[in-house]
Order: structure tokens, then sequence, then C-alpha cells
């Protein structure tokens, strides 16, 4: 016993050493190690010290924490019944309040607001950093709520139950111990939920592999298992789905991005829907399934094409016949964005050469038919609150230089009126946006909008930043933001926002385009963009900087890597850079859908071409890089940014790194820690830019 206990502890030292021979930084991967920490406090005080310093620090943060903190900000809302609630954080709640009003005063614009969880109380009661996360209310009458709360603003969440009518937490009430769950009201004494069950109840992506009943009473140990995943799987999850008064339970299992299974109870039998592996229930409405393709789908021969929207009679699908309706087909240029309810009409958000158009679709007579909604054109469209009790919404629009507006509208009407709007932070009539195209290595033409001065000379000097982000079918679509205004177009910048391929912009195709083997055109779409602002003498590489996070911070890591003579600045915001073992690393074994698995030696192979960790080379004249991350990301790793800085450095290269000690994905959870990162990253991009 004695001798195997060795040799197997024998072997496991080896196998450390040996990756510790191949990856010298792999302490840096122990989150709150004392070494570790010692590395990011020695790195955050230099960096802090240094961009303090610039002369337009201190005025883009006090700019910042005043916008942040405004009492001119939009108070958006979340209808539950008869009420409205709205998070709030200002310079008096800092971590901000929970808090509820009569809609009808909300919408008389003079709005009573009853605090119903003050969460600097409660981090000082607990001596927890609680980030709020989030609200669930119990249809139809929410009385009660799901509340969830994360320490320090990471995804892993601890959910509690709160009556708001005695505004306190219910007395041996629902409460999930922190973990990455998903949870539903099924009725009142009732939850599906999936979590942390205990050993063995988690995929290798850290989420939940098992969805159960759990009833008010018991413990969450012994709910009822309804399904179980395998441990490879991504996630398993829970849901109901509402039509009116009936609902259903169901299940969805990713055992990739591309390969889901859906299922619903109906008494004590389990259905699998019949549909694409691919795809996922959007909505159910007036017995509609409604469903949007990411692949080509031939029932019957009869071909529903790739990115449309279509819908089956639901009660028939359970049968196992399929009745569809086509409800819309995007062409080349637009794409569906959002798809949500109201009590009567199904709201679609569509994309049409990255300007929002909203529509009203209604199910009559066997067929859908459609209203356009005449909201402004050439900008962006959010549909921000909804109510399944009624045919009453709330949507947003904005573009580059046009300041928010909320706008409350009616679905069975077709009518909507503005409500609220941003003031104005920056002088808009001082700048133009216009739309280019450039040309991608494989001839593919890519959008890209610049945002920039009227009077702006191409002399190749203008200070350019360039922002995209290039995967997960996420769209980059024209937003107003004050910050941007004031810290950068108002000292002289350009904006510009790039829809490369692996985004969402053009539909599920343009995001396969991007995947896996394909993930070079998503860089060699960047790269053009670059080149195709130094070709128009907007900017030259001297005054060229590029930004992005997560996946844009693999973005950008690759970016100034395989181009490093198109850049002077790069901002790196919470990315991925070690790609041989980002599947090991907290959530990203969930991500091998989108870039495929290192583990196996082929896709490695396309892999290891970019990956920005491994291709560091010496007496290569890199720009300076900023990398920004967070102590409690456990999405995206900090030991992407702190390993990829440590190894820049040891090679003799200058780099800036912060690490904010809370935040989460999002890197910041307060209003503070907001304006100081804005501060930081527009200060630096001046100082080598300007």
């Amino acid at each position: 016993m004695i001798k195997n206990t060795l040799f197997f502890l024998a072997i496991f030292t080896s196998l450390f050493t040996m990756q510790a021979q191949e990856d010298p930084y792999l302490w840096l991967e122990d989150v709150e190690s004392e070494k570790s920490l010692e590395f990011v406090n020695k790195q955050n005080k230099i960096t802090e010290d240094k961009l303090s310093r610039t002369p337009e620090y201190q005025d883009i943060y006090e700019k910042s924490l005043e916008r942040y903190n405004s009492k001119d900000r939009i108070v958006y809302p979340s209808t539950y019944g008869e009420y409205v609630y709205n998070f709030w954080k200002d310079e008096k709640h800092v971590r901000g309040i929970w808090r509820r009003s009569l809609k009808s005063k909300y919408m008389d614009g003079n709005p009573s607001w009853e605090t119903l969880l003050d969460l600097d109380e409660m981090s000082k009661t607990d001596g927890v950093k609680w980030v709020y996360e989030g609200a669930r209310g119990l249809y139809p009458n929410y009385n009660i709520f799901l509340v969830s709360f994360s320490k320090g603003g990471s995804d892993a969440t601890i959910e509690r139950e709160f009556d708001v009518n005695t505004k306190t937490f219910v007395e041996d009430g629902f409460y999930i111990p922190e973990s990455k769950s998903r949870e539903s009201y099924v009725d009142e004494n009732t939850l599906i939920i999936s979590s942390d069950f205990g050993e063995n109840t988690l995929t290798t992506s850290g989420y939940p592999r098992q969805v159960r009943l759990w009833k008010r009473g018991t413990l969450l140990k012994d709910a009822t298992l309804l399904y179980e995943g395998e441990v490879d799987d991504i996630i398993v999850s829970g849901y109901v789905l509402r039509d009116k008064k009936t609902k259903y339970i169901g299940v969805v299992c990713y055992t990739s991005s591309t390969d889901i299974s859906n299922f619903l109870f109906v008494g004590n039998q389990q259905i699998k829907l019949d549909i694409p592996s691919d795809t996922y229930p959007e909505n159910l409405i007036n017995n509609q399934l409604v469903l949007k393709l990411q692949s080509d789908w031939n029932v019957n021969n009869k071909i529903y094409k790739q990115g449309s929207l279509i819908s089956l009679n639901f009660t028939e699908l359970l049968k196992g016949n399929k009745q569809i309706q086509l409800i819309i087909e995007p062409d080349e240029s637009s794409s569906i964005e959002e798809v949500l309810k109201t009590k009567n009409k199904l709201l679609i958000n569509l994309l049409h050469n990255v300007n929002s158009e909203l529509y009203i679709y209604a199910y009559v007579n066997n067929k859908w038919i459609r209203e356009k909604v005449k909201a402004p054109d050439y900008g962006r469209i959010s549909i921000t609150n909804m109510n399944t009790l009624s045919d009453e919404y709330f949507f947003t629009y904005s573009n580059f230089l046009t300041p928010t507006t909320l706008y409350i509208a009616n679905a069975q009407t077709n009518t909507f009126k503005p409500f609220k709007s941003l003031r104005p932070f920056f002088d808009g009539d001082k700048y133009k946006v216009n739309q280019y195209m450039s040309t991608s290595k494989d001839g593919t033409q890519i959008p890209y909008f610049v945002v920039a001065a009227k009077d702006m000379k191409t002399d190749g000097t203008n200070p350019t930043l360039l922002y995209a982000y290039g995967g997960f079918e996420i769209s980059m679509k024209p937003f107003y933001s004050a910050t941007y205004g004031t810290a950068w177009l108002d000292n002289g910048g350009v904006f510009v926002l790039a829809n490369i391929r692996g985004g969402g912009e053009f539909g599920p195709k343009w995001h396969q385009a991007g995947l896996k083997e394909k993930r070079q055109n998503v860089f060699d779409d960047f790269h053009s963009v670059a080149e195709d602002l130094i070709a128009k003498n907007i900017t030259s590489p001297k005054h060229l900087g590029i930004s992005g996070g997560s996946n844009g911070g693999l973005l950008v890591g690759v970016a100034f890597t395989q181009r490093p003579d198109l850049y002077n600045a790069v901002v790196c915001q919470v990315p991925l850079l070690d790609m041989k073992r980002y599947n090991k690393l907290l959530a990203g074994a969930s991500w091998v859908g989108e870039y495929g698995n290192p583990d196996i030696p082929e896709e490695w192979d396309y892999i290891k071409k970019y990956s920005p960790y491994h291709n560091l080379k010496k007496n290569v004249e890199y720009p300076e890089v900023f990398f920004y991350t967070s102590t409690r990301d456990d999405r995206v790793h900090p030991a992407h940014a702190r390993k990829m800085a440590a190894k820049m450095m040891d090679m003799g290269y200058p780099v800036y790194y912060y690490e904010n000690i809370e935040g989460g994905h999002g890197g910041t959870s307060t209003n503070e820690q907001s304006a100081k990162s804005t501060a930081m990253r527009f200060s630096y991009l001046l100082m080598k830019l300007k």
C-alpha cells in the first residue's frame, strides 16, 4: 500500500515537474496564493503610480465617476405585476440598493421608491463584498423573489429567497450555496434547479450536470433527480416554458455548442424534442414553439434556411409531428438579434447592415403577420423590459452620437412614445459617423464604423482606437458612450468599431466562418480593418491602438503578436491568452466548440499558430501592452493575463498590468472601480497615441 502510494506520488511529482519546465509561470494559476498576490500587488502599484500621474487621468476619473453616479441616468424598469423594480448605485449607495415603486407612479414620472435591500448594509453586516446579480419573481403574483448575490462579482452566486412585502428574507426559505446554479420557480413550493449538489455533480467546465426538482422544506441534497448529463458535457439546465396559463418543465443539455438535447417532462413522460441538435427553444407563444436555425433544416423535402426563425405547433411536436411555419428568413445583410414575447405578440429585433429594426409578429389564422415598429433608424435598438401579463414593453434607441432614449411601447396597438432620455454628455454635432468596408485576406468584405470629428484631417496623425470582439455569435452594434465621447473623442481621438467574423452581425454563417480551424479569418479581418484605416490616412501605426475584452482580449493578443508593426497601444482586458491550457482553467472547457481542443494534436496544430502566449518572440518591437483583469473572475482565469505579462517582462518587454481584486469577468463591481478602470485605460491610450 505504502509502495503504491509512493509510486503514484513519484509519477505526479514527475508530471508536475515536466509541466513546470514547459511553463515556468504555472504558479500564477494559483489565484490567491501568497506568491501570486505578491506579483499582482507589485504590478498594480507600478501601473497605478504611472498612469495616475498622466495629465488626463484625474479629469477622466472625476468626470467618469460623476456620470456613473449621476441622478440624470435612466432608471431602467423591471416590471413584475403592479410594481417596477430597479437596482441603483450612486455615491451614497456604493454597492447599490434594490428598490421598487408602484408602476403607476413610475409611469407618471414620479416614482416613489421603497428600498428592499441595501447591499452596503449587507456587506457591512456580513463582512462580504456582496454584488447584486439579479432577481426572479414567483409568477404570477411576484410576492416572493429569488435574489442572486456574488462575492466580488464572480459568476458563482448565492441565491436567497426574499419576501418583498415584509422586506425580509424568507425564514427557512430556499437557499442555494455558492455555485454556478440555474433555477426557476415551478410553483410556490417547487424549484427546478441545476446546481452543485456535491461530489461528481459538475461538468469539467465547472457547470452543473444534474437537474432536480426541489420541494420547499426539504434539503437541497435530497431534491429529486430529474436529469443527469455526462461529466464531459458543458452544462445541463432546467427551465419552465409558459404559454399564458399553461406551463411545461424542460431540460436542456449542452454536450457541445452544436450538440444540444432538449427534453420536456409531461406527466411522468420524458419527451426529447425532435428539433435540430444545434438549436433550442426561443419562446413559446399561442402554442407555437419558436426556434432560430443555426443550420439548414430539411423537413419533408422542404429546406428551412440557416438563420431563419420558424415556429412549430407545440402540442403536435410533443406527439412527434412537425407542423412548421416560417416567421422570417433574413437576407444576406441581416440577422436576428433578439426574440422576445409579450402576452400576445412576438417581438423581433433585426439587424440590417448592423443597424437595428424592430418588428411585431402575431400568429393569426395559422400564419404569422408582421408590423414594423417605426422606431428611429440607423442605430441600436434594445428591448429592455416586457411584461408577459400584458402587451406593454420598453425599448431603447441610441447611436454613436445620439444619447440613449427609453421608449414605452404597446405591441397590441404598435404605438410607442419617449419616456426618458439621457442628457448629452458631449457635443455630438462636432462629429460624424461613416461606415466603410475593408477587404480581408480571403476577399471577404468587413464592415466597420468610424466616429471622428467633422474636420478630421486625413494626415495619418489621428489617435485612433480600434475595437472588436469576433466570437460566440455576439454582434458589435453602434452605441452611445459618454465616456468614449468625453475621454476619447473630445481629446482628439477617432473611434472605430469593426464587425469581424466570429460575431453574429450577419447570422450563424458569419459566426461559423471563424470557428476552430477557421479562427485565423477573425484575426485577418481585424488586421484588414487596421490596414484600411492606415491606407485611408485616418491614422498610422504610431497612432493606432486596439482594445478588446474576454474573447476580444484574445483577439488583441493575437493582433499584437502577429502584426506588431500595425499597433502602438493595446488594452487587453480579462483575456484568454494561453490557448494550450485554456480548457483546463475555470470555464474554459465549455469553449472547445469555439476554439478547438488543444489536447487533440490535430486541433492544437491550428491553435498553436495563433496562441499569443506561445507566439511571443525575442527581439521584436511589440507595443507596450496594458493588461487588465480581475482576481474574482471565475470565467476567464486571471492567469492568462498574469502569465503573459510575466513572460513578456522576463523577455525584457515593458508592460502595464493591473488586476482588480474584485469585479468578476466584468472587471469592476462599484462605480468607483469603473471610473478608475476608465481613467487608467484612456490615460494609457492618450499617452501612447497622441
